[in-house]
């Protein structure tokens, strides 16, 4: 095949068709079947190919193209849409009766003769813990995606969705064959719940501050959906399971076959549903995954139960709120009684003390638990617990399992008030606990041990600088034999200093030192990500490494225009202010400046010279040449900043096809305005939209 510059464009076409077909076939053996046959690696390269065609031939791409998958800002507010049929939330009921009393119910409603054997058919499917959500597909390509919102009017979140690889830009077709190929215009709704999987879901916490750390994969994932970046949502990984299928071609197909059809159509079912002929069928469907539950990769809360013969949903109606012919049976919350041993009070990186549980161990959803949480000093207070009481721990849609009662009539003689300290367990200092608050805090952040090891333990961590070696065991002893006071001192150890650490040969240490190394090679998100500032995840440090360019210039702004990057609040802003003003940071910042840490975003160099140098950029209304991401890009190649807001510091106003209110108050306070031609030809340069 000829060189892609020298490619013809009828050439061009076909290897984009090709490649269109061959990313969508993988993303289905990947997220859909779960059989992937080549590797990440070899996926990547296929999609830079396709990008690279792309770049060469812009008339080419097309709106359900694997490479648009990922976006930049969302350019407003969510918009409301209507969704074309309610989207009802389902009853639910918690015990294996009340499913008994609804299956009854339903064959009172249901008319004679639409019944054979003992009774109406349903299907019985796993409740996934997520969010609700309808896709709208018109000849065979997605184009819109909407929460359920009131189940009338939902937020259209179309480019978010568009990020999740387990939703399909284009339908696959039917039964094997091609459906969109002979003009079908048919409109087809999709409906399903976007979910986060467990080990992505530790992985996103890990990445976080630990007082911005979600509770459970289902928050994780309504907050995701939330975002106004879309190139966030598709750093974090959700998946979008199907469960309803609506559209002309289906209306004679009973709900289990129409199940079947979406996996035809390219998308992910789950695959654990069974078609039950009668109640004992569907306990039986319950009590096999009471257990089996616990080994999936994700959170489930419960089976749904759908009356199979579609016909009769309009027959059984609903009520104002959920339909008749399906209903949701909820596993009670995993509970586990066992005995308060002690309690451990930790400092975290920030100083923040949490009371810890430690327990007779005990088995809880598939797990041996020893420890819980108490989350803080109130919850303490609030439960009335004390050491060697009975209690009650739960797992039910968290990671971590909690405390949640005590057994008042079971407290022995023995039983001990917890003793609260005053001061730090690590360091001595004196506990403070900030008005309105209900966390207590350990004000020596500088020296005391405990806040310094987690301090390195999040610097090293994979979404940090990713030392690989540097675990919990070698912190505790270089923090404990003073040979390492912050992260900056990492980078001064040599060999005969690893060696003097337990269990560490010449081999480990040398590879430990060639990690650290390593390390330097990180990207100046990541370094900012590592220092460790309050409320810094690692999200928010791309957004600052992006508006600001470098640590230096971050340094130098104010907390008022800290706040003004876009999702960056006036709380973060001043935290990260702070940050830079003390004087154990700036000491730690030119260790790692003396170590060669990158300190710059990577950006190429431009072509427009500094034509932004200084300058404060906005952008409103939508941009047709550009990507809200890439046109940040070439402002922040040329020296400027983008902020979000119009205020008296913004020097200049983009004005992109139906600019908002973001417009008048710029021309308002006499701020230069532009169009996107003139951005252009300021950048020195036309660039695609790619």
């Amino acid at each position: 095949m000829p060189g892609m510059k020298n490619m013809r464009k009828e050439d061009a076409a076909l290897e984009i068709e090709r490649l269109h077909k061959e990313l969508d076939r993988h993303n289905y053996l990947y997220y859909v079947l779960a059989k992937p046959v080549i590797s990440d690696y070899e996926f990547d390269r296929m999609l830079e190919k396709l990008i690279e065609l792309e770049q060469e031939f812009p008339d080419l791409r097309t709106s359900d193209s694997p490479t648009q998958r990922v976006g930049g800002w969302i350019t407003k507010e969510f918009p409301s849409v209507t969704h074309r049929e309610r989207m009802l939330s389902l009853s639910n009921t918690y015990s294996i009766e009340e499913v008994g009393d609804y299956y009854k119910r339903v064959l009172k409603l249901l008319p004679q003769g639409s019944q054979s054997g003992n009774g109406p058919a349903f299907v019985a499917e796993l409740k996934f813990d997520g969010v609700a959500v309808s896709l709208l597909y018109r000849d065979g390509k997605l184009v819109r995606g909407a929460t359920r919102g009131d189940g009338v009017q939902g937020d259209d979140i179309t480019p978010n969705i568009r990020t999740l690889r387990s939703v399909p830009l284009r339908l696959r077709g039917i039964s094997g064959e091609t459906l969109f190929s002979g003009g079908y215009d048919a409109e087809i709704e999709v409906r399903g719940e976007v979910f986060m999987r467990k080990e992505d879901f530790t992985a996103l916490n890990g990445s976080r501050p630990e007082d911005e750390q979600f509770a459970n994969p289902r928050n994780a994932t309504a907050g995701t959906l939330k975002l106004q970046d879309s190139a966030e949502v598709a750093r974090r990984k959700l998946f979008f399971v199907a469960y309803y299928l609506k559209s002309a071609p289906f209306d004679d197909l009973p709900h289990h076959e129409r199940l079947k059809e979406l996996e035809y159509l390219g998308f992910y079912t789950g695959g654990h549903y069974r078609l039950c002929y009668d109640i004992e069928d569907i306990y039986g469907f319950i009590r096999d995954w009471h257990e089996q539950r616990w080994k999936l990769p994700y959170e489930i809360d419960g089976v749904v139960l759908k009356l199979d013969d579609v016909s009769l949903w309009a027959e059984l109606g609903a009520t104002s709120k959920s339909p008749r012919w399906a209903i949701a049976y909820k596993y009670p919350a995993q509970r586990a009684r066992t005995v308060l041993v002690s309690v451990v009070f930790q400092v975290g990186r920030l100083g923040t003390i949490t009371p810890v549980a430690e327990l007779e161990p005990v088995k809880l959803a598939g797990t041996t638990v020893s420890r819980s949480t108490l989350h803080n000093l109130d919850e303490i207070e609030r439960l009335d617990v004390r050491l060697n009481d009975t209690v009650e721990i739960e797992k039910a849609g968290e990671i971590i399992p909690k405390v949640i009662s005590i057994v008042k009539e079971e407290r022995p003689e023995n039983a001990a008030i917890i003793t609260v300290p005053e001061v730090c367990p690590s360091c001595g200092t004196p506990l403070e606990r900030p008005p309105d608050e209900v966390n207590v805090y350990c004000p020596n952040e500088e020296t005391c041990p405990a806040q310094v090891k987690a301090r390195l333990e999040h610097f090293a961590s994979r979404n940090a600088m990713d030392i690989n070696g540097m675990g919990k065991a070698v912190i505790d002893q270089l923090v404990n034999s003073k040979q390492v006071y912050d992260a900056g001192d990492l980078y001064t150890l040599a060999l005969e200093n690893l060696l003097t650490l337990d269990r560490q040969g010449e081999k480990s240490a040398a590879n430990l030192l060639q990690a650290i190394d390593d390390s330097r090679k990180r990207g100046f998100d990541r370094v900012l990500f590592a220092l460790g500032i309050r409320h810094v995840g690692l999200a928010t440090a791309r957004e600052l490494a992006s508006a600001y360019g470098s640590l230096d210039t971050l340094r130098k702004a104010s907390a008022e225009q800290i706040a003004e990057v876009p999702d960056i609040g006036p709380v973060i802003a001043e935290s990260v202010h702070l940050f830079f003003k003390k004087p154990s940071a700036a000491r730690m910042i030119e260790k790692l400046r003396t170590a060669g840490l990158c300190f710059t975003a990577a950006k190429p160099a431009a072509e427009g010279g500094h034509v932004f140098d200084g300058m404060s950029v906005i952008f409103t209304g939508g941009l047709e040449r550009h990507t809200r991401e890439k046109a940040a890009d070439l402002v922040h190649e040329r020296g400027g900043k983008v902020v979000s807001s119009v205020s008296k510091n913004t020097d200049l106003v983009v004005a992109g096809a139906r600019p908002g209110s973001k417009l008048e108050k710029a021309l308002k306070l006499g701020i230069k305005v532009i169009s996107e031609v003139e951005f252009e030809e300021m950048v020195g340069k036309s660039v695609g939209s790619g």
